[in-house]
Formats: structure tokens, C-alpha cells, sequence
């Protein structure tokens, strides 16, 4: 008895002790003392895992204020929400970058959406560099959002080089982030189509980038007369700026100010050449030259034998043997602010002047090189998906998703009893290659074909209690409202061939 009467004090006595130091660690204002007693408390509890969650609770609520804080539901400035019709536009577009791709014998490829911090940052001082969606793991590396697929592609020929066989002629659709002003067709988030061929010295490989480029809005109903594509090549320039006196080192960030030409007024550009360091004499000629769109005019004024003039001369040749001519310009401006760019360079405008580029692309053989490899010849294009997006509305060539039959069969049932031999329908139904909706939840007959309606169904089967009986099943043409019944056995065979009719 004494002895349970001396451990009820002690225990007493450390409990008094216990708030004695609690209150005075509340005077001293440490409370995170107690804090971290509850959290050592919850987590021998729970094997740690719930301490986290519950100072994680804690910290959301103090920093929300109120626990029913209504939720913003718009994704973040700059990117977007695809639901199924934006999605089924996506897939289409999508589908005939690949065909294309594809038809020109383009490999497809994929890298991470997030690189290392320093695959991007070059010394030209290119917008880019100010644009990209950087972090740093727990492990302190910088890494950032891809802004662009090239360099992603670049590393990835630079670690297997030796086993490739060349030449490359790859392709991807990449998702890529930049943290730019938004403007009609520029978001923070976008696709591009890329197109990349390694390996090719000559001007075969620009062409035949270009030739898949017109391709493609050949496939989705653009002309000749909707889109013009600039071409110039850096060669021009660096001529000029030799010529001018220009120091090398000021090649790159000159690039970087005329690549603004389309997009600032002269006065501006020339404002900023004349702050780089050219004299006024050197930037008038420098923007003059540039502004010829005749190859006459431009051999008086950089003469015929000049690399970059003949150049330009074989590459419209080249593209005049494919039969692209009638969709190029020349155009001595277009430069691409891209400091890794080195000979040939081209743009795909919109011909009434209301959107910015619709794709860009040249060559840049030396880009290896600034990984620390050796120089590797290469040319591609980049075409993003949100300013072709916009012109295909503008001219009312995007499909509608939300209208006419599509190729889909409904399955649905009178009584429940029949889900079974439902489902077992659509497995053959499936098997046999055709796309099935299963009405998933007991429906009266009403609300199926309304389904049907909604969803565009192209046929609907139908289980009723006494067909099945008859080893049958009823087949509704929601086109023309026909019906037959058809053994269950044969229903595969008859539905997979009245579609393929149709189609035909």
C-alpha cells in the first residue's frame, strides 16, 4: 500500500513538474516547445508518418485562414485545360504532325520536361534565359522546365553519338514552358512540333524540313496563299557585320536585336544597334541590306560572288525542284533569335499579317560544340500548336468535334438480369476492333437512346429478355433508324462489317 501510495506522488510530482515547465516555456513565448511535443506524440503513435501530415494540416490552415476557402479552379496564368473536345482537336492536330513526320521517314523521340538549369543558359543574353520556369531540387541542383526541345535533343545525340548511324532523322511533339508576355497564340505553356535531321552538310536537309512543313498544311487545308515562308540565312549577316567592322563577339546579341525587327518598329532596333555600339552609318546600312527581298538587288549590294548570296540562290533552287516556291520569300530580316543558329534560317508567316510566326527553324551545326562535344551538322524546325490552332480558326478549317456520327456502339440492356451477356457483347464487340459504350447503370430505354444521341452513337445493341431467349440480339442504325436482329454468335461479324461499309 505505501509502496503505490509513493508512486502516485512521484508521478504527481512529475506531472506538476511537467506543467511548471510548460507554463513556463508559454511565459518565455516558446511554444514551439509544445508544438514539438505533440508532433514526438502523434508520431509514436504512428509511426511518424501522421506528425507530417498533421504540421502539414496545421500550417495549410494558418496560411488559408479558413478551412473552406473556396478553391480557384482556373489552371495556372498561361497554360490550359484540355477536356474531351480540346482534347479530341489536340489528338487530331497531333495526328497529322505524326503522319506527316512519318511520311518523311522521321523517327519519333521524347526526353524529360525537366533538364538541368544550365542545358539553357548561353552566353547570347537570349530571351530564353529570362524565361525559363527554374527550381532547385533537395539535393540543391537547378533544373528548369523545358523551354524548347533542341538542346534536350542535342544532349541526347551527344551521349550515344558513337552508336548512331547517321543520318538522324528524328521528330517529337514536346510540351515546353516559357514564362513570356502572352499574346494571341503565345501562352506559357505550349506543344511544338519538332523536326530535326543530323548528319547532312548540304542544303538537302533544309529542304526537306521544309517540305514536311508544307506538307502538313497542305494536310490540313492551308495554301500557298494562307502561309508564306520566310528565308534568309545568318551568312548575310555575318558578311555585313564583317564588313561593318563588327567585333564577332557582338555577332550573337546583333542577331538577338534584328530578330526583333518583325515584332519592334525599325526606329527601336536601330536605337538599340546604335546603344550596342554600331555607328549610325554602320546601322543604316546594316538595316537597308537587310530589307531587300530581290536577289539582284541583293547581288549589287553584296555582290554575286558572295557565299551567302549563293547560298540563298541554291537553297530556292533546291525547294523549286520540290515544288515549294511558290511559298517562299526571301527575306533577309529573319535571323531567329536563337544564338545557336549558323547558316540557313526560315519562318512560317500568316499572309495577312494577324498572327506572329507559325514555326521557325534552321541550321546549327555547332551546337555539340557548346556541350563540349565536337560539331555535328544539323538542321530542324520547331511549329507550335497554338498559333496554327488560331489561323485554322481564322479560316475556318478546324473540324467539328461536336457534331456528325462517330464510330462508337452502345450497349445497353432491358432488365438488368442481362448485364452479363452486356458485357460479354461488347468484349466480342471489342475484340473485333470497334469502339463500345457499355451503359454502365440500370436505364430505362428513353434515356439510352437519348445516350446514343448525345454521344453520337453510330449503332446501338440492344438486350431484351426475349430476343436473348431466341439467341438473339436487335441492332439499331442510329442514322437512319433501322433495326434488325442478328444472332448473338454473328454479332461481331455483322456490326464490324456494316461499319467498315460505311466508312467506305
Amino acid at each position: 500500500m505505501q509502496v503505490q501510495v509513493t508512486m502516485l506522488s512521484l508521478v504527481c510530482t512529475v506531472c506538476s513538474n511537467s506543467m511548471r515547465v510548460q507554463a513556463t516555456a508559454q511565459m518565455h513565448g516558446l511554444r514551439r516547445v509544445a508544438a514539438h511535443s505533440r508532433s514526438y506524440v502523434v508520431a509514436q503513435a504512428s509511426g511518424g508518418r501522421a506528425s507530417a501530415a498533421v504540421v502539414q494540416s496545421e500550417k495549410l490552415s494558418q496560411a488559408s485562414g479558413s478551412s473552406n476557402k473556396a478553391m480557384d479552379l482556373q489552371p495556372p496564368r498561361g497554360t490550359r485545360d484540355f477536356y474531351p473536345e480540346e482534347m479530341a482537336l489536340r489528338n487530331w492536330l497531333f495526328g497529322k504532325m505524326r503522319e506527316t513526320a512519318i511520311q518523311h521517314a522521321f523517327e519519333e523521340y521524347d526526353a524529360p520536361v525537366l533538364e538541368n538549369e544550365d542545358l539553357y543558359i548561353r552566353k547570347a543574353g537570349e530571351d530564353v534565359t529570362q524565361q525559363l520556369y527554374s527550381m532547385e531540387d533537395r539535393s540543391g541542383r537547378r533544373l528548369s522546365l523545358r523551354p524548347e526541345m533542341t538542346p534536350s535533343l542535342a544532349r541526347m545525340v551527344l551521349a550515344k553519338r558513337q552508336g548512331l548511324a547517321y543520318p538522324l532523322k528524328w521528330f517529337s511533339i514536346p510540351q515546353c514552358w516559357r514564362y513570356e508576355r502572352m499574346t494571341r497564340g503565345r501562352r506559357r505553356e505550349h506543344y511544338q512540333w519538332n523536326l530535326d535531321v543530323w548528319g547532312v552538310q548540304g542544303l538537302t536537309a533544309e529542304v526537306e524540313l521544309l517540305s514536311a512543313a508544307v506538307s502538313f498544311m497542305g494536310s490540313v487545308g492551308l495554301t500557298s496563299e494562307d502561309v508564306g515562308i520566310k528565308l534568309s540565312t545568318r551568312a548575310v549577316l555575318s558578311e555585313l557585320l564583317t564588313s561593318l567592322g563588327v567585333a564577332e563577339e557582338k555577332f550573337a546579341s546583333t542577331c538577338v536585336l534584328v530578330d526583333k525587327l518583325d515584332k519592334l518598329p525599325e526606329e527601336d532596333v536601330r536605337a538599340a544597334l546604335l546603344e550596342q555600339g554600331l555607328p549610325v552609318d554602320s546601322a543604316q546600312k546594316l538595316l537597308s541590306t537587310l530589307a531587300i527581298t530581290d536577289f539582284t538587288e541583293l547581288e549589287v549590294a553584296m555582290g554575286s560572288s558572295s557565299p551567302a548570296v549563293q547560298e540563298l540562290k541554291q537553297l530556292f533552287e533546291l525547294a523549286e525542284a520540290y515544288g515549294l516556291a511558290e511559298w517562299l520569300v526571301l527575306d533577309l530580316s529573319v535571323v531567329r533569335g536563337l544564338a545557336y543558329y549558323t547558316g540557313v534560317v526560315f519562318e512560317g508567316f500568316d499572309r495577312t499579317g494577324e498572327l506572329r510566326a507559325i514555326f521557325g527553324g534552321g541550321r546549327y551545326d555547332k551546337l555539340l560544340g557548346t556541350f563540349g562535344g565536337d560539331d555535328l551538322a544539323a538542321a530542324g524546325f520547331g511549329f507550335g500548336d497554338a498559333v496554327i490552332v488560331e489561323l485554322l480558326r481564322m479560316k475556318g478549317l478546324l473540324p467539328d468535334f461536336t457534331t456528325g456520327v462517330s464510330d462508337t456502339v452502345l450497349v445497353g440492356m432491358q432488365d438488368e438480369a442481362l448485364r452479363p451477356q452486356a458485357m460479354a457483347a461488347s468484349r466480342a464487340l471489342r475484340d473485333a476492333g470497334l469502339k463500345v459504350d457499355l451503359v454502365l447503370e440500370p436505364k430505362k430505354m428513353k434515356w439510352i437512346f437519348k445516350h446514343a444521341d448525345r454521344t453520337r452513337a453510330q449503332y446501338v445493341v440492344l438486350l431484351a429478355p426475349r430476343e436473348i431467349q431466341e439467341g438473339m440480339i436487335r441492332i439499331k442504325n442510329m442514322a437512319n433508324g433501322e433495326q434488325e436482329d442478328v444472332p448473338v454468335a454473328e454479332l461481331p461479324m455483322v456490326l464490324a462489317g456494316k461499319m467498315a461499309k460505311a466508312e467506305a
